[in-house]
């Protein structure tokens, strides 16, 4: 590749990460509402993760999980806090 293309490439690069920045900063927003549901909540927990995920991807250029690996991973912590909440109001 040329200069010219590298510096293009690069700044399409710096376009998307500028836009996912900006995408979770109006996620971090919605978080801290009160007034959406729980089902919406985890809509908005699940986007920001993805958005992060990106964010690796795109930056870092590291390897990253899947989508499905993604998915499973938010699966599963999210059974473990349910776990844990069921049990502290056992107990209470």
């Amino acid at each position: 590749m040329n200069p010219g293309e590298l510096q293009t490439i690069e700044a399409q690069r710096q376009d998307v990460l500028g836009q996912l920045n900006a995408a979770e900063s109006a996620l971090r927003v919605c978080l801290h509402a009160h007034s959406f549901d729980h089902i919406a909540r985890a809509h908005l927990e699940r986007a920001r993760a993805h958005i992060c995920e990106a964010h690796i991807a795109i930056n870092e250029g590291k390897a990253i999980r899947t989508v499905r690996q993604l998915v499973d991973v938010l699966t599963r912590v999210r059974r473990v806090v349910a776990d844990v909440q069921r049990r502290k109001n056992q107990r209470i």
